[in-house]
C-alpha cells in the first residue's frame, strides 16, 4: 500500500466511511423494524420484507455478518489513515490519526447514518435485506465459527441464546400499543380498548338489578299478564310464579303472540311457549359469558349469588354496549336515573351504577369498591348521611338531596370544570 498516491488513499477512506455506515444503518435498522407490521407485508408478499423476516429469525447470525464487515471496514479504514498520518505528518500524525479517524466516523459512519435509519427502518433494512443475504450464505462458515463462539460464551447468562423466539405481547402491552401507536379512528381504538377490558369486569357490573326486572306472575290473573304482554317493550322476559327467584322459563314475545292470538288462553298454553331459564354466576367475567351466550345459543341470563338467588338479568346487548357503546345518543334514554340541570349540575339517583355514570358523562368516578352512587356515598362518609349534606370526591361536589329506607335516593353532582377552563 505504500505504492498508493494518497489521493487513491483518501478515496479508499471515503469508501471505508460509506460501507462502515451501510453496516451501522442496517444494524439499527433490521433492530428497529417494527415486528407486527414486517409481518404483515410478509404476508402481502413484500420481497425485503421476507428477506428482511428470515433475517431476523436469527438474530445472532444477522448480527454476526453485519458486526464482521463493519469492524474489517474499521480496521482497513484504521490502516489506511495510518499511512496517510505518515506521509503527511510523520510520527505526529500517528499520535492525531486516532483522535480525527474516531470523530469522522462517529459523525459520519455512526451517529449520522444510525439516527437516519431509526426514523425509516424499512427504507434502510429492506433494501439492505439483499445485500446481506448472499453476504452471509457466502460467509456462513465463518460466521458459523464467530456464532459458537459467542453463543458459548454468553449461554450461561442467558437462555436459549442464539434462537430469536419471539416474545408475545402483554394485554398491558397490547394496550399501550393501542393508546400510543395504533393509526387507527379513535372509535375503533375504544372498541379493541373495550374488548381487552371485558376481563376486569363482571356481569354483576352491567346487569339489571332485581329491582328492575319486568317479568310475568303466573300468580297474577290472565287478564293482567295479557296486559303486560301487550305493554311490553322488551324481547324476552322471564316467567315466574310469586318471586323471581322462582323462575319457571324465559318468554320470548314472538313466541307470546302465538299465546295472545289463541282465542282462549291459558296460563298453561303461556308456559307451553317458554324455554327453560339460563343462570349465571354473578362473578362470571364478561369475555367469558360473551363466549357462553355464544356457546348456549342464548341472548339473556339471569343472574345468581352463591346461594342461588336471583340477583339480576344480563343480556348479550349490555355486553356488547361495553364494547361498542350505548345504543342511543339520548342521555335520558340511556340512564333514566340522569337528570341534567340548566346549571351544568346532574341530579342523580342513588341507584344509578357508577360504571353507566362514568361511560356517559365521561366521568372518573371510583369504581373499585360500590357499584351504585348512594353505596359511594355512604363508603365515603362511613355513615348514612342526612339530605343537604355535602362532600367531595376528588374533583367533584356531591349534595345529597333525598335519603330514605337506609340508602340515598339522589344527589346533586357537580362535574370539575373542563380542562383550561
Amino acid at each position: 500500500m505504500e505504492s498508493l498516491s494518497l489521493p487513491v488513499l483518501y478515496g479508499l477512506i471515503a469508501i471505508m466511511i460509506v460501507l462502515s455506515a451501510y453496516f451501522s444503518s442496517s444494524e439499527t435498522a433490521m433492530m428497529a423494524l417494527n415486528r407486527y407490521r414486517l409481518k404483515h407485508l410478509v404476508k402481502a408478499g413484500q420481497g425485503g420484507a421476507k428477506r428482511a423476516d428470515a433475517l431476523l429469525k436469527r438474530p445472532d447470525r444477522l448480527l454476526g455478518i453485519i458486526l464482521f464487515g463493519n469492524n474489517v471496514v474499521n480496521f482497513f479504514a484504521g490502516t489506511v489513515a495510518t499511512l496517510i498520518a505518515l506521509r503527511q505528518f510523520g510520527e505526529v500524525g500517528l499520535a492525531v490519526a486516532p483522535f480525527v479517524l474516531t470523530f469522522v466516523f462517529l459523525i459520519l459512519a455512526e451517529i449520522g447514518p444510525k439516527t437516519i435509519a431509526a426514523h425509516a427502518p424499512e427504507r434502510i433494512a429492506f433494501p439492505s435485506a439483499y445485500i446481506l443475504s448472499p453476504m452471509l450464505r457466502l460467509l456462513y462458515p465463518f460466521v458459523w465459527i464467530l456464532n459458537a463462539s459467542a453463543n458459548a460464551i454468553v449461554r450461561p447468562f442467558i437462555k436459549d441464546a442464539g434462537d430469536g423466539k419471539e416474545e408475545k405481547l402483554t394485554p398491558e402491552e397490547l394496550r399501550t400499543v393501542l393508546h400510543e401507536g395504533a393509526h387507527l379512528p379513535l372509535k375503533r381504538r375504544g372498541m379493541l380498548l373495550s374488548i381487552l377490558d371485558l376481563e376486569h369486569a363482571t356481569v354483576d357490573d352491567i346487569m339489571v338489578p332485581k329491582a328492575d326486572i319486568f317479568g310475568i306472575d303466573l300468580e297474577d290473573d290472565l287478564d293482567t299478564i295479557i296486559e303486560q304482554l301487550c305493554a311490553s317493550s322488551h324481547t324476552r322476559v322471564p316467567v315466574y310464579r310469586g318471586s323471581i327467584n322462582d323462575v319457571v322459563g324465559m318468554l320470548h314475545l314472538r313466541n307470546a303472540s302465538r299465546f295472545l292470538r289463541n282465542p282462549e288462553p291459558t296460563k298453561a298454553a303461556l308456559m307451553q311457549e317458554t324455554r327453560e331459564p339460563y343462570f349465571v354466576q354473578e362473578n362470571t367475567p364478561l369475555h367469558t359469558q360473551l363466549l357462553n351466550f355464544q356457546k348456549e345459543q342464548r341472548r339473556i341470563a339471569l343472574v345468581v349469588d352463591e346461594y342461588g338467588e336471583v340477583k339480576g338479568i344480563v343480556t348479550l346487548e349490555d355486553i356488547l354496549e361495553e364494547i361498542v357503546g350505548e345504543f342511543t345518543s339520548d342521555l335520558a334514554a340511556r340512564i333514566p336515573e340522569i337528570h341534567p340541570q340548566d346549571d351544568g349540575s346532574f341530579i342523580i339517583e342513588g341507584t344509578a351504577l357508577l360504571r353507566d355514570i362514568n361511560r356517559s358523562l365521561k366521568w372518573e368516578l371510583p369504581t373499585a369498591g360500590p357499584r351504585t352512587l348512594s353505596g359511594l356515598v355512604i363508603e365515603h362518609l362511613e355513615f348514612i348521611p342526612e339530605a343537604s349534606c355535602c362532600l367531595r370526591l376528588g374533583a367533584y361536589r356531591l349534595e345529597i338531596l333525598q335519603v330514605k329506607d337506609n340508602t340515598v335516593r339522589s344527589v346533586r353532582v357537580l362535574p370539575p370544570p373542563p380542562a383550561g377552563a
